[in-house]
């Protein structure tokens, strides 16, 4: 029988193995110095030198150059046929087998592999290589283990002119790739040459993106459909939203259409709990929600106007810049707007007033973050301004949790989906906090610099190991945190319970007590008004009184005068009597 290998591909193709040796060392330039040369100084008399005891140290840095890696890889196909039978053909291929069998040679050696082969069986039946025998034990937490973060990859935006990475989105099977947005935020400010593309980096692989996303407009966010891990969507600059199929290449599959589009920039694009996979919604800075079905994008199949007088009015909707969806709450959405306001809707109410259910207020500033506890649905966390925040949706005048102010901008935040008491924002200053509520409510459990520049966003993967972080300059960082911060701890999910109800309660008697001083006060200040008006009301009577007074005071000396000269005349007209009598 003769045996034929078919390879695809030389090994001499695709690698060469580098040979080194040593060698002494060569001169290649010597410059002598030249004398005529010394006619172009002038000597500086008197000269002073300064002298230093120490000895002079110098200080020499160097780099080598980055060498990039490509990863090559090499496909076997079916081989040992002979030239003769094809192997695609099924009927030849079965009767060279038979062929085969027939044969003596090939019946002894299955006879000698048999015995060998029953043993092995034998004793992977007696033995479970993979059996666990500590599964039903908890595991201890660690806890004299400190907290840490370290730095896995960085992946930097391959182009010259550097834009933001504003948004990030895992691979729904895995932590092996990355899909990071990037895009400038300044208005007006992009350089006429400035790139449109974002990338899917590989996370083993920092050298070169794994696969380009080509869009019309820069894209701000980019999301991963968890349904279908080839299809991504995302939202644009210019208010246009576009998917694609990594299937099909780096150009968009389809695009929405302007004139049906968001008016400002999409901020964020969730895909939504539905039984096609299609249906997303996205929301913008120019009040809209708008909800769409990806085999169309001609135009939105439903909008809802953030005006907070429940009027649908454009002109005076909210700027949303934050979206958030809990699928096991199909109805519900929410919205964090450029306000610092977050809004709570209903999708399924009948009409556009019903569907804005109620408001949220507590921070200074555009919600840049929000979503819910996935341990917690009634809890959410929002950031903003100086703070992040934590929320229950039964209190609508205060949060329940809050960070302290911090000296830099918070950019963005999240829950870690395996651990309901931790969460994670990132700042200004290019720092990464970890915080933990039940071990440290007013300062983070781990802060970390990740870099110079501000960080602009930040996602976890799903089992909570590996985080990613996005920077102004378009540095993507990858991170890993220590076991103790991503495995849940004994007791933690009751723990996380009773503080959230504490605080709730809490925050429920304050705002009792609130409500009670604020009725005190206004019972208080209508009472005021009611004895300011008495006291008008007494003026007035006193007034009169007085004028009164004055008035019989002036008509009794009148009358008195009135008298006296009466008395007066009798006393005349008497003694003029008198006199003439006499």
């Amino acid at each position: 029988m003769e045996i034929v290998y078919v390879y695809t591909k030389k090994r001499s193709e695709f690698g060469r193995q580098c040979n080194f040796s040593d060698r002494p060392a060569e001169l290649h330039v010597d410059i002598l110095p030249d004398p005529s040369l010394a006619a172009n100084f002038i000597e500086r008399d008197p000269c002073d030198v300064p002298l230093q005891c120490a000895q002079e140290m110098s200080e020499h840095e160097v780099n080598t150059e980055r060498y990039e890696s490509e990863s090559r890889g090499i496909n076997h196909v079916e081989g040992g046929w002979p030239k003769d039978v094809n192997p695609q053909e099924m009927e030849q291929t079965i009767r060279f087998r038979k062929k085969v069998e027939k044969d003596e040679n090939y019946v002894n050696t299955i006879m000698q592999l048999g015995s060998h082969m029953e043993h092995c069986i034998k004793q992977n039946n007696a033995i479970d290589i993979y059996q666990e025998y500590f599964e039903d034990s908890e595991e201890m937490e660690d806890c004299e283990e400190q907290p840490w973060a370290k730095t896995i990859n960085v992946f930097r935006d391959p182009n010259e002119i550097k834009r933001t990475a504003t948004g990030l989105s895992w691979h729904p099977d895995g932590s092996r790739k990355l899909a990071v947005a990037y895009s400038s935020l300044e208005f007006q400010r992009a350089a006429a040459d400035m790139s449109l593309d974002s990338y899917i980096w590989d996370t083993e692989s920092p050298n070169k993106p794994e696969m380009t996303v080509k869009p019309v407009s820069p894209l701000i966010c980019l999301e991963y459909n968890p349904k279908d891990s080839h299809v991504l969507v995302g939202g644009c600059y210019n208010g246009q939203i576009a998917y694609w199929d990594t299937r099909k290449g780096s150009q968009a599959v389809e695009t929405s259409t302007i004139e049906h589009s968001h008016r400002d920039p999409v901020y964020k694009v969730i895909w939504l709990q539905s039984k096609t996979g299609t249906d997303v919604f996205s929301a913008s800075t120019d009040g809209q929600v708008l909800w769409w079905d990806i085999r169309k994008l001609s135009e939105p199949t439903e909008r809802l106007v953030l005006d907070p007088s429940k009027k649908g009015n454009l002109d005076n909707a909210l700027g949303a810049i934050s979206l958030e969806f809990e699928p096991t709450m199909p109805t519900k959405f929410m919205v964090g707007t450029e306000q610092g306001l977050v809004v709570s809707c209903n999708r399924k109410a009948k009409t556009p007033a019903e569907k804005i259910v109620c408001t949220y207020s507590g921070h200074h500033g555009p919600i840049y973050a929000l979503q819910r506890n996935p341990f917690f649905p009634k809890n959410f966390l929002t950031v903003a301004d100086w703070t992040a925040r934590i929320w229950s949706e039964d209190i609508k005048e205060s949060s329940i949790m809050w960070t302290k102010y911090h000296m830099a901008f918070l950019t963005d935040g999240c829950w870690s989906p395996v651990r309901p008491s931790v969460f994670f924002t990132v700042k200004m200053d290019g720092t990464l906090d970890v915080w933990d509520f039940l071990f440290k409510q007013n300062d983070p459990t781990l802060s970390l610099k990740v870099c110079d520049e501000a960080l602009f966003s930040l996602r976890v993967q799903d089992n909570g190991r590996f985080l990613g972080c996005g920077s102004q300059l378009g540095t993507a960082t990858l991170l890993e945190i220590s076991p103790g911060l991503c495995t849940l701890q004994r007791n933690e999910k009751a723990l996380a319970t009773a503080m959230f109800e504490r605080e709730t309660k809490r925050e429920k008697i304050l705002e009792a007590r609130h409500r009670e001083m604020r009725l005190k006060e206004r019972s208080r200040s209508e009472q005021s008004k009611e004895e300011e008006g008495k006291e008008a009301h007494g003026e007035e009577n006193a007034e009169e009184l007085i004028a009164q007074a004055e008035k019989e005071f002036f008509s009794i000396v009148e009358g008195e005068l009135k008298k006296k000269e009466k008395e007066e005349e009798k006393y005349e007209e008497k003694d003029v009597c008198e006199e003439k009598d006499g």
